[in-house]
């Protein structure tokens, strides 16, 4: 009796394994003898890359929009400015900081700006 219940119990727990796994989704698959059994799907990452690069384009736009309207000499002040500031304010003069691609971007934007 008591070997019954131990396999009763290794059933059961698999049975939640596979209920858990599938609760969150899954795709239905054909064997090769027909039966049609249910698949858990693979977790995705949280963020996906093409989103991770739309936000740096987005970003970097931002700057040299930013960098076309107000010019470089006001903008390199006032991202020096920050610099002295906090720790939060520092860490965005950091980012803030002037690159090659915002510089880029605000020369070919500052004729339709001015």
């Amino acid at each position: 009796m008591a070997e019954n219940q131990v396999d009763f119990d290794r059933r059961v727990r698999r049975l939640a394994k596979k209920h858990n796994a599938l609760a969150g989704g899954y795709r239905t698959q054909m064997r090769p003898d027909g039966l049609i059994v249910m698949k858990p799907r693979r977790a995705r990452p949280g963020v996906s890359l093409k989103a991770v690069i739309v936000f740096i384009a987005g970003f970097l736009l931002f700057k040299g929009v930013l960098l076309a309207s107000v010019g470089l000499q006001t903008y390199e002040d006032r991202v020096t400015r920050l610099a002295q500031g906090t720790t939060a304010e520092r860490a965005g003069a950091w980012v803030m900081q002037t690159d090659p691609v915002s510089l880029r971007i605000a020369e070919t934007l500052r004729p339709w700006l001015r």
